[in-house]
């Protein structure tokens, strides 16, 4: 079988598994297909490696300093759609990575 007959053949089981509203598990079972082999071909089929537009996005965020009349005491994370958190500082900073791991 060639390479790409076997992407297709695989395929349309992710397909077929899609619409079948069953796990990847119960779909591999009924069909006698071996689990890590359709886990495989999923992941290999389904992922799409992230390309940069044409401005040359990296996918970061741009940071720059924010002048403001009234200063506060800590650090500020401004994010996009204007969430900021404000006040951040050493003995608060874990409360940061929690809140981005969030988003």
């Amino acid at each position: 079988m060639t390479r790409t007959a076997r992407e297709h053949l695989w395929q349309q089981h992710i397909t077929d598994w899609q619409a079948s509203g069953l796990s990847g598990m119960a779909y591999c079972q009924q069909q006698s297909l071996t689990y890590c082999r359709f886990v495989y071909w999923r992941k290999k089929l389904t992922d799409v490696e992230p390309v940069a537009d044409e401005t040359g996005a990296s996918g970061f965020a741009r940071v720059a300093p924010v002048v403001r009349e009234s200063t506060t005491d800590g650090l500020t994370v401004s994010l996009p759609g204007g969430v900021s958190i404000a006040g951040l500082h050493a003995g608060n900073i874990e409360l940061l990575g929690t809140v981005l791991r969030q988003l």
